[in-house]
């Protein structure tokens, strides 16, 4: 799946649609990228989740 925001300016993260994603795949691959361009850390991002 393709994600798309265009809050803080235009920006895309694709997630894999199967199941189980793997833990570095959704560290590296979806958490960190979204994190940065909202200029947060992961934990911050993870916070504001409440998860």
């Amino acid at each position: 799946m393709r994600l798309t925001t265009e809050r803080n300016g235009t920006h895309h993260v694709t997630v894999p649609a199967h199941r189980p994603i793997k833990v570095g795949t959704l560290l590296n691959g979806v958490l960190k990228p979204v994190a940065a361009h909202h200029g947060l850390t992961v934990d911050e991002l993870l916070a504001k989740l409440a998860l």
